[in-house]
């Protein structure tokens, strides 16, 4: 008896027909399942994808050796100007620096829900790193004017955030400072931040430090040799990443966090699901007795009828995990925020569903109708032929 000839598929769904409410229940319970799993795939892939889109390859960042993010980093002025000498970086059109000395502070601000305050990034920049980091432009408003307390809101702040549209004034360090802007940078974490001018936030904030270095290496500089020559200056004690691989590093924490704890969720559910698919087949091999005992009896073997049975429920556990997938997809259109754990700010990211992900869904829901259909499987096939012939 072929598993994939046409009878065989239509028996296969006769019987699970037969059992509508069962089948139903178990369906939905492992749609469920693979629901949470590819939900905590595409948050774990979203929150990567906004901080690795966060940086460029062929930017560079320099922050203090030893420090984990800007937050705790710290680059005087001298040494600053000692890297920005660098022969490596370089130059707009106008033979400007692609260069920013950025200054990073945490401030807090009310949420529009629940009025409540939470940390956000005050980024201090020189301007001229809008033209060289990512996708950042100007959605309402303009950008804040060098020289003054002028400041633009992320969109990802304005979004989450009270007293943050064009026109409002926030009050940051005991002084206002005007909104001017709202501004997008794409996917990336950069919209989670409020920008304005570096050199009057270091004052503001009683700051005698910048927090990072970034600039565009050149074409003809290769990374490892500028990373050599800077890292070697013993004047400096700084360390040179790669803009994009020093963000995604920041999300590390907080993506194992989610990782683990969706696996522990997911691994609940699935007993769950798993214990539906075992009780629908133990019913289907109660009910189905006498039919066993008639296959045998005309030539199936037992392997025969336990691939039948294992195919029926891993077809439950494949039409589940079609379910659950499209429904996953719906998340798509949800952004989320939550703190991020390299800098006690917040960060907003969103569901990022891939085909490797939507895959890895249905693999796990074929292992959980294989696991639940396989010993209600073994039942049916070891069942001896005369008594189940006599089964009703």
């Amino acid at each position: 008896m072929s598993l994939i000839d046409p009878l065989n598929l239509s028996y296969t769904l006769r019987n699970l027909a037969t059992r509508r409410t069962q089948t139903l229940l178990t369906v939905f319970g492992i749609a469920l399942v693979v629901f949470v799993f590819i939900a905590t795939l595409m948050l774990e892939d979203g929150l990567k994808v906004a901080l690795a889109s966060t940086g460029r390859s062929d930017n560079v960042i320099i922050i203090r050796t030893g420090a984990t993010n800007e937050v705790q980093s710290g680059v005087s002025r001298e040494h600053a100007s000692i890297i920005e000498s660098d022969p490596g970086i370089a130059l707009d059109s106008r033979g400007q620096r692609l260069l920013t000395k950025d200054v990073l502070v945490l401030v807090s601000l009310k949420k529009r829900s629940d009025g409540l305050p939470s940390n956000v990034n005050l980024r201090g920049v020189n301007f001229i790193s809008q033209s060289f980091r990512g996708d950042i432009h100007v959605l309402k408003g303009r950008a804040p004017t060098p020289g003054t307390r002028e400041v633009m809101i992320g969109d990802a702040v304005n979004r989450k955030f009270a007293s943050t549209e064009v026109g409002d004034v926030i009050r940051l360090a005991g002084t206002d400072w005007p909104v001017v802007g709202i501004f997008s940078a794409g996917r990336s974490a950069f919209g989670s931040e409020i920008w304005g001018d570096a050199e009057i936030l270091l004052p503001a904030f009683r700051r005698d430090r910048f927090s990072s270095l970034t600039f565009r290496i050149k074409s003809d500089t290769t990374f490892d040799a500028l990373k050599t020559r800077i890292e070697a200056d013993r004047r400096l004690a700084v360390t040179v990443q790669r803009e994009s691989s020093f963000y995604e590093s920041q999300s590390r924490m907080l993506g194992l966090f989610i990782r683990y704890l969706g696996t522990f969720v997911s691994v609940v559910f699935s007993l769950g699901a798993i214990i539906g698919a075992m009780i629908t087949m133990y019913s289907s091999v109660a009910n189905r007795t006498r039919e066993i005992g008639i296959m045998r009896a005309i030539g199936f073997s037992r392997f025969a009828i336990f691939r039948a049975f294992v195919k029926e429920c891993l077809l439950l556990g494949l039409v589940g995990g079609i379910v659950g997938a499209i429904c996953s997809l719906v998340l798509i259109r949800y952004q989320l925020s939550t703190t991020n754990f390299a800098t006690f700010s917040e960060v907003g990211f969103g569901f990022h569903a891939t085909p490797g992900i939507l895959l890895r869904g249905l693999l796990f829901s074929l292992i959980m109708g294989g696991i639940g259909g396989a010993l209600p499987a073994w039942r049916a096939a070891r069942l001896p032929i005369l008594s189940a012939l006599r089964g009703s």
